[in-house]
């Protein structure tokens, strides 16, 4: 796997996420009912957004591996995976504080929250898979089908707010965009640079793994 792009990119995503800061606590105005406290989302919905899109690229990447064999794109499924665990988790956190501040508690079976969190779980299951002792194919041939199998609640997780009475908040509204015109440029300009932190994680767990992949062939050949 070509790695030479992650360099350059990993150093753009740098000032990047320091601009974001810029933005969030300096440009973006401050919300007047839920005050400071409401900036949270600039982190939030990037978090979210990104999680789907990574079990998005779980979902591809499995279909792919099954259809050609090529290790790449089960490593690639495994790091998106991998990141995309870490990012639902935190925009779980997030948005739980969020909720503590906006609705008086920590929690609430609000049908966002609820498929988000077996969403969560689904791929956490995923990725003890992915742990088991089993040989590498098979075991890239199963995970494959349960990354494909896995994907039926990403889009629950998109559609519930809309599918089910929700408390959770409509962010883009199609009339009235919801935002500050400011609100949007630091949420779209989050969206991005989080899109660059997103991707060299993927790259360099891709990377690693295909090292790994390399490592035990040599070692498999070394022994024979």
């Amino acid at each position: 796997m070509r790695t030479k792009w992650i360099a350059p990119v990993a150093l753009a995503a740098a000032p990047a996420m320091a601009f974001c800061q810029y933005l969030i606590y300096e440009y973006a105005p401050v919300e007047q009912v839920m005050g400071i406290v409401q900036k949270v989302f600039y982190t939030h919905l990037p978090l979210a957004w990104w999680s789907l899109f990574s079990f998005f690229c779980v979902f591809i990447a499995s279909i792919l591996y099954l259809k050609t064999r090529n290790r790449f794109w089960d490593n690639f499924a495994a790091a998106s995976a991998e990141v995309g665990v870490l990012l639902s988790g935190l925009a779980l956190v997030t948005g739980m504080i969020w909720g503590r501040h906006s609705w008086g508690v920590w929690w609430t079976w609000d049908p966002r929250l609820t498929t988000t969190l077996v969403m969560w779980f689904v791929y956490a299951g995923y990725l003890i898979l992915r742990s088991m002792s089993l040989s590498a194919e098979r075991k890239a041939v199963v995970s494959s089908v349960v990354g494909i199998a896995a994907f039926i609640d990403v889009p629950l997780v998109f559609l519930s707010a809309r599918l089910w009475r929700s408390i959770h908040p409509a962010v883009f509204n199609s009339k009235t965009g919801g935002l500050e015109p400011e609100m949007k440029l630091t949420v779209i300009t989050c969206v991005i640079c989080f899109g660059l932190v997103w991707a060299v994680l993927v790259g360099l767990r891709s990377s690693q793994m295909a090292l790994s992949d390399r490592i035990d062939n040599l070692t498999t050949h070394d022994e024979i």
